[in-house]
């Protein structure tokens, strides 16, 4: 099973972003030395108040060059976002500098209020997703390609670099909507599912839908699951439920109303049941989440609770978000990671 942090490079409150950089960098660094399987970068916009994370690609290339052995991903490479050939581009260079450790992980994010501040239409959000995925995989494997396509036109067009693996980085997508999961399931990649805007026990019947699409599209194997969900673990019990509480309950509140203002933004889509999800983030109560969207608890506990997911699941690793929220101080952030990699990873290996 494969151990993961999902990093926002947050923004502590007080913070300085030299500061934020520097305790960010201090946990990779750590993560590397304790032997953590990867590291994940969020892809964040214009919330100074919660990260400095805006640029993926340029800290997965500073951290390819401060590692040698940990995978860097990301979680995700918001891909409506982009221009296709410039990110294949910066996709290349890093898994060439990292010598072939990147995760390509991408999707379309739910926060429309960043498509409106860069001017890009939410609702051309999947249509985008699709155009650039394709142009970039084109990108990777053609020697030569030229496209022609409802928002980008290329001619003879030839990448430099190409990526160190071949045909190209692990893609993994990021599935949220129902329909996707079969989606990705056809196109033959992993999904990251996440705890955060629903809840665990309502994962199980969506991964089924994904796992019997991939065999019905004919791939190999049964498709690689991978979730994206808050962990905490301390010394006791006590400790483990009340030191995470202000921070992921301030990140839901805040989440939630994003999610429920977006319920009638362009390209919203009934199947997602954004106004209902986002009223439920800002209601919920902590005993809940602590039950259906969190693993929290000494080492021991924790470990029993990835064996039940594992089981109800079929997981195949974990992106565990080590401060849901931005308000858990450094320090504390860095013991959580060390039982995670010290006691808790072990167990799965």
């Amino acid at each position: 099973m494969e151990f993961g942090m999902f990093h926002e490079f947050q923004a502590l409150p007080g913070e300085t972003a030299a500061q934020s950089f520097a305790n960010s960098f201090a946990q990779v660094d750590a993560a590397e030395r304790w032997g953590l399987d990867a590291m994940w970068l969020a892809e964040l916009h214009f919330a100074p108040e919660r990260s400095v994370l805006a640029s993926p690609m340029i800290l997965a290339a500073a951290i390819a060059e401060r590692t040698k052995r940990m995978k860097i991903g990301t979680a995700v490479q918001v891909l409506p976002l982009c221009h296709p050939l410039r990110l294949a581009e910066e996709v290349a260079t890093v898994d060439q500098l990292s010598e072939g450790r990147l995760i390509f992980g991408v999707g379309r994010s739910g926060f429309a209020h960043t498509y409106a501040t860069y001017g890009v239409d939410y609702g051309e959000s999947r249509e985008r997703f699709a155009e650039t995925l394709q142009i970039v995989k084109l990108a990777f494997t053609e020697e030569r390609f030229s496209w022609h396509g409802k928002y980008f036109t290329y001619e003879n067009v030839r990448l430099a670099p190409k990526p160190f693996r071949q045909p190209w980085p692990e893609i993994r997508v990021a599935a949220a909507s129902p329909d996707t999961y079969v989606e990705v399931a056809a196109l033959g990649h992993p999904i990251f599912v996440a705890a955060r805007t629903g809840n665990l026990s309502e994962l199980a019947p969506l991964v089924k839908t994904y796992r019997a699409a991939w065999k019905e599209a004919g791939h190999s194997g049964d498709g690689e699951v991978f979730l994206r969900v808050p962990v905490y673990v301390a010394a006791t019990e006590e400790r483990a439920r009340e030191e995470p509480r202000e921070s992921i309950m301030h990140l839901l509140r805040y989440i939630g109303d994003r999610l429920a203002a977006s319920a009638m933004a362009s390209g919203a889509r009934a199947i997602e049941n954004r106004a209902a999800r986002g009223q439920k983030m800002q209601t919920i109560d902590y005993e809940e989440v602590l039950r259906e969207r969190m693993i929290v608890g000494t080492p021991a506990s924790v470990i029993d609770r990835l064996e039940q997911l594992r089981e109800e699941l079929g997981l195949n690793g974990i992106l565990a978000e080590l401060n849901p929220g931005s308000l858990i101080p450094h320090e504390r952030v860095l013991e959580a990671l060390r039982l995670v990699c010290q006691e808790v990873m072990p167990r799965f290996k």
